[in-house]
């Protein structure tokens, strides 16, 4: 668990005249360490219960798999995507998770619901994609998103990393943005950066990024075969447009696995292909029609 955000939270809490102990459960939006474990650890000294996406199984399985001594699936990928120095990175830098920060949940949501909170009631939409058991919670009478890291406001959630890999997952996060865009258009929550975007402007702006992505990705490789790597060395990152060697190895290994995401996405489409060369997989554009 990460202790500031104990600390912001009690201090907010504190704000609105409760304290930890008011707290009966926790919806939590997906499983990464900055959004779980806190909730895991709260649990233990409050009894409040923990909720999580169904979805997430298969990623928390993976996650306790490490725990009992295997070995992350990261590495394996990034040298799959023909990044060995970074897959070699990866296998030193990572820290091995701890069993009390990844307990499972009491209970796992399935499917949408509507969830009575009080006098208000959150309608819970299913948005795989950052994860596969991403979740956000719709306050329509208040007219909030809470957007966990579905829906961020300066940055682009990123894509596939979890040590299960579902076989689309850009495809799944596109069709979860359009799930969201059918709701009313609600003030923005997000699990990063500022809050009150218009979640419909906000959504309307990934659709367009990635497709945008998806565009440069067929540029570059109608110059030639590429891996993952290679491709993920064409395009710019972050809003700064670096370079990949501008960024760290943990950056740079998300860009590489975020490439290969866009790359299934393009070989669903039919607009590429790919073929396993030396242990690597190398994608090639496919002829129109």
């Amino acid at each position: 668990a990460i202790e500031v955000s104990r600390r912001t939270l009690e201090e907010s809490l504190r704000s609105i005249g409760h304290s930890l102990t008011d707290i009966r459960s926790f919806l939590v939006t997906h499983v990464h360490r900055d959004h779980y474990t806190q909730a895991v650890a709260l649990r233990s000294e409050t009894g409040a219960k923990v909720v999580l996406g169904a979805g997430e199984r298969p990623a928390l399985e993976a996650i306790n798999d490490q725990i009992a001594g295997s070995v992350s699936p990261f590495p394996a990928l990034l040298a799959r995507a023909g990044a060995h120095d970074l897959a070699t990175q990866w296998a030193a830098q990572r820290e091995a998770p701890t069993l009390s920060n990844w307990a499972h949940p009491d209970s796992w949501l399935e499917g949408a619901q509507r969830i009575d909170v009080g006098e208000r009631a959150l309608d819970a939409v299913p948005t795989p994609g950052h994860t596969q058991g991403h979740y956000v919670f719709a306050d329509r009478t208040a007219g909030l998103l809470f957007a966990g890291d579905h829906v961020l406001p300066t940055i682009t959630p990123s894509i596939g990393f979890e040590g299960s890999v579902p076989s689309e997952p850009l495809g799944d996060f596109l069709s979860s943005l359009a799930r969201v865009r059918a709701l009313p258009d609600l003030r923005l929550l997000p699990a990063h950066g500022p809050v009150g975007m218009s979640s419909h402007e906000r959504v309307d702006e990934l659709i367009a990024h990635h497709e945008d992505r998806l565009a440069l990705c067929l540029d570059a490789l109608g110059t030639g075969e590429r891996t993952a790597y290679e491709l993920a060395g064409d395009l710019t990152w972050t809003r700064h447009e670096h370079h990949l060697a501008e960024l760290d190895a943990f950056n740079a290994g998300l860009a590489t696995m975020e490439t290969r995401i866009h790359l299934l996405l393009l070989i669903a489409r039919e607009q590429v292909s790919v073929s396993e060369v030396d242990g690597q997989d190398v994608y090639r554009l496919l002829a129109p029609g």
